[in-house]
């Protein structure tokens, strides 16, 4: 395993651990979440790059698009529960209730 690969598991680990156990703040998920999808965009970059093929070049981009789209709808989200429950801590979110 190069360094490379290393780094990106690392990356992707590390932020995954830091979506399981910072989970006080919503904003703290996006971007934990953000850090998990910008680490599997670079390793996606980086494959073609490494295995010489240009078949599947356009994956990163595709990722990014919806990347770009789901820090959007969790932006938009975060704004709208903090109007509506004053803060974005999680704790205070009761998916039952309207």
């Amino acid at each position: 395993m190069s360094y490379l690969h290393l780094s990106f598991y690392s990356a992707f680990t590390l932020s995954s651990l830091g979506l399981a156990f910072h989970r006080t703040h919503l904003i703290s998920a996006l971007l934990c979440l953000e850090s998990m999808m910008l680490s599997m965009y670079v390793a996606l970059a980086m494959w073609p790059i490494q295995t010489q093929s240009s078949v599947s070049t356009i994956l990163p981009i595709l990722m990014l698009t919806f990347s770009a789209c789901e820090a959007g709808t969790g932006l938009a989200l975060l704004v709208a529960s903090t109007r509506t429950h004053g803060s974005d801590h999680l704790h205070n979110f009761n998916l039952l209730q309207c």
